[in-house]
């Protein structure tokens, strides 16, 4: 059995391994960093740590809308750089039986390889996300930087 946090993006249902999620917190206004990257949407201190804040609707490249009461920030670390990924809610976190996850094989490019399969249940499919891939090395970069510079900005004042 493995433990799912499932979430909505979009009127889908995502899960994210719960090993890979650190917390889950409401969604309060960010600190918008001017130039960054389109995927980051700013950061947020959360209890004296800085973190960069990253809307999945951009990421996925679906319809923007803003972020609303049931909107959620999923904090997972992704090469030892937390990150919050914002959803439109977290809807429950079930125990999945390995025999219920389908491989994402026909799934597979270089622009899907943060999924990492599809959880049958009696109602639904559920995307299965890797968080460790859901950035290319580029994007984690960027991810540091703006992190970085805050420090920095924040370090020097």
């Amino acid at each position: 059995m493995t433990q799912m946090v499932v979430f909505n993006l979009a009127n889908e249902c995502y899960a994210l391994e719960i090993s890979a999620v650190q917390e889950i917190i409401q969604w309060s206004p960010v600190t918008r960093i001017p130039l960054a990257e389109h995927i980051i949407e700013g950061l947020i201190n959360l209890r004296g740590n800085v973190i960069p804040i990253v809307d999945l609707r951009k990421r996925f490249g679906v319809q923007f809308t803003e972020a609303g009461r049931d909107s959620r920030v999923i904090v997972v670390e992704i090469s030892q750089l937390k990150v919050g990924l914002v959803v439109d809610g977290v809807s429950e976190v079930l125990r999945i039986p390995e025999q219920q996850i389908e491989s994402a094989a026909l799934l597979s490019n270089t622009e899907t390889e943060f999924i990492k399969g599809v959880i049958k249940t009696d109602k639904r499919l559920i995307i299965l996300l890797d968080a460790a891939k859901l950035f290319s090395i580029s994007e984690q970069d960027a991810l540091a930087t703006s992190l970085s510079d805050a420090v920095i900005s924040t370090d020097s004042e």
